[in-house]
């Protein structure tokens, strides 16, 4: 029998990413304190995509240790423009400052994917994805916060690409599944090698 799967995470993309992929998996968020993981971090000058690997171990290797048997799943996304770091933000107007610094420039998402076993490490992803955003107005800001709501705040970025957000941008380098929060592909190679897939979820 392959192990008990688990994603340590509560976003929910991440969550719809794996459902949509026919896996079978239990939800257990991680208790971490990313913000001041990443505040720790950002002190001793770590990168976006370090950043983000070291949450994602974090949150896995945490929840491994309480399911020995089980493959946790941790994943975290960081996102820099320009030499500034941003997070996900914590109201409307915090997401309308956020989109008004990313309107117009190209910014960098690091997402970092991490599978966990009895408390340590065992595999981890990480892939870059470059977007541009568009000028945005403020009437077209007004427009997008009023028909988004409070779903931006869910987001580092303040944005869905599968949603809304598709509205945001002119260009976008990279991985679909990585500017969701989750390497998807690479991951899914790597629980197939270890019996987890379509066949044991059917």
């Amino acid at each position: 029998m392959p192990a008990p799967l688990i994603l340590a995470s509560a976003s929910p993309s991440r969550r719809q990413l794996l459902t949509n992929a026919g896996l079978s998996f239990e939800i257990e968020p991680s208790g971490v304190d990313e913000e001041e993981v990443t505040r720790s971090l950002l002190a001793e000058r770590a990168s976006a995509q370090d950043i983000a690997t070291r949450l994602a171990e974090m949150k896995a290797v945490r929840v491994s240790q309480r399911h020995r048997r089980a493959l946790v799943i941790g994943a975290d996304s960081t996102l820099a423009c320009e030499g500034r770091l941003f997070d996900k933000p914590a109201t409307l107007d915090a997401a309308r400052r956020q989109l008004q610094a990313l309107s117009g420039r190209t910014h960098e998402l690091c997402s970092s994917v991490v599978v966990a076993k009895d408390g340590a490490r065992l595999w981890h992803w990480s892939e870059r994805a470059r977007l541009t955003m568009r000028p945005l107005s403020e009437s077209f800001l007004d427009a997008y916060l009023a028909r988004a709501g409070q779903a931006v705040c869910a987001s580092v970025g303040a944005y869905q690409l599968e949603g809304l957000g598709a509205h945001l941008f002119s260009k976008i380098e990279g991985d679909y599944f990585t500017i969701l929060g989750l390497p998807l592909l690479p991951l899914l190679s790597f629980l197939a090698e270890h019996g987890i897939g379509l066949e044991q979820a059917a």
